[in-house]
């Protein structure tokens, strides 16, 4: 990382006193860390509101001589949280999809107690069969922060849920496993997320013909995906299309304007012929 500002001036001294600690301490970084700091507090604020699934209330009718707003062509977008968390983490991209005609947007909780993922993404997956009933759409599209993502990918992947889901996107989900915080494994669902756990293996097993395309954004000041580069997909039989995220943390990706940018463009955009195999960047 590129070094801004007065820091320059004493990393120096700050080598001599502490050698490798600060030397790659940078101003992005400590902006990344002030804002995840700011999110948790608003989230831990907001986090009763989400506790119990959101009601399943049809959309109130235009009142006269106002038109309503347009609606998505694509398919319902279902929201799916991370590791101990609830549905008001996507407060904020709910709105924003709402206000720019997502208005078919359903936010699913999974309990906090979950400790399988396997077992997770079976519940998606009636989830996902009374969303379609109810909507009378044949597919879904999905967003899942962390957990969430890797419980989505597992219902695509390994239970035929391609047949359902059109696009899932992932927000800093460990596809390939994560290392941080090696006193969480004694919860199971984090030993399922470790590199080389058996969730993990399967999910590395060869899936041609999968329907569902993916769209991975990663963030390059990820502190709970270690390496950073887990939370890039790399599956040789899937369409995949990873997309780098620059200053934020893992709590910010599902918060922060230009992700919800990015998460818009790609539910918008008409299914490509060929895989996209770059790599894109919000900045």
């Amino acid at each position: 990382m590129k070094v801004t500002g007065v820091l320059p001036l004493f990393l120096p001294f700050c080598r001599r006193l502490w050698p490798g600690r600060l030397a790659g301490i940078s101003v992005a970084l400590l902006k990344a860390t002030a804002l995840e700091a700011a999110i948790l507090a608003g989230h831990l604020l907001l986090y009763p509101t989400g506790l119990v699934q959101e009601r399943r209330a049809a959309a109130p009718p235009a009142r006269d001589g106002t038109a309503p707003l347009p609606v998505r062509s694509g398919p319902p977008v279902v929201l799916l949280h991370g590791f101990i968390d609830n549905r008001s983490v996507f407060l904020l991209l709910r709105r924003n999809l709402a206000q720019h005609g997502g208005q078919r947007v359903v936010s699913l909780n999974y309990s906090p107690l979950t400790c399988d993922i396997r077992a997770a993404a079976e519940l998606l997956g009636r989830h996902i069969e009374e969303i379609c009933e109810r909507t009378g759409s044949d597919r879904v599209d999905i967003v899942g922060h962390s957990l969430g993502g890797l419980i989505a990918r597992y219902y695509v992947q390994c239970l035929g849920g391609d047949l359902r889901v059109r696009i899932l996107v992932t927000l800093g989900t460990p596809h390939s496993g994560t290392s941080a915080a090696p006193l969480a494994s004694a919860h199971p669902i984090v030993r399922q997320m470790r590199p080389g756990s058996g969730v993990i293996e399967e999910l590395a097993r060869p899936a041609p013909g999968c329907r569902t395309r993916f769209v991975s954004f990663w963030s390059d000041l990820d502190s709970v995906m270690v390496p950073l580069e887990t939370a890039c997909l790399k599956h040789p039989d899937l369409d995949v299309q990873n997309v780098r995220v620059t200053g934020i943390g893992h709590l910010a990706l599902p918060v922060h304007p230009a992700v919800a940018a990015g998460i818009r463009e790609a539910l918008d955009a008409p299914q490509p012929g060929e895989r996209a195999t770059g790599g894109l960047t919000v900045a």
